[in-house]
């Protein structure tokens, strides 16, 4: 299924843009795409490796943080025009806990308008459990559009 959504992204990426999907540090992280509905929503999964822990045996904030950034930025490229992250704002509500297997991590569209888009991100551990949220504001680059 990861190949078919791959395609999907891929076809509706501005060719001109240049632009890498996914971007090699998806690849790094081990990422797969598992759902994709056109404007809307993007779902990916991520593995809890051991290196991504603290010291504490929780993943870490960062590493969530790069799974959400890694999640919301391909939706935001098919979405919009070429655009960059200007925040992330996350709130965690639970740790990843090393008995946790993998993350899914779900990006959906808020809203849109002339010259940015926002988006929202739901992390859930294997559980299904809300883990951390983040609201991601994306602007346009200049001349793009």
């Amino acid at each position: 299924m990861e190949n078919n959504i791959l395609n999907q992204l891929l076809n509706l990426m501005p060719s001109e843009t240049n632009m890498e999907l996914p971007p090699k540090v998806f690849t790094d992280m081990q990422g797969e795409f598992i759902e994709f509905v056109k404007g809307e929503r993007l779902v990916a999964q991520f593995p809890n490796q051991e290196r991504y822990n603290n010291p504490f045996g929780f993943m870490q904030g960062g590493i969530i943080v790069a799974a959400i950034d890694n999640t919301i930025a391909p939706l935001s490229y098919v979405s919009a025009p070429p655009n960059i992250t200007k925040e992330i704002n996350t709130l965690y509500k639970r740790p990843i806990k090393s008995c946790d297997k993998f993350i899914k991590v779900i990006a959906t569209v808020v809203n849109q308008s002339s010259t940015h888009i926002q988006l929202r991100a739901d992390v859930l551990n294997q559980k299904g459990k809300l883990a951390a949220k983040a609201v991601a504001n994306c602007v346009f680059i200049k001349g793009t559009r």
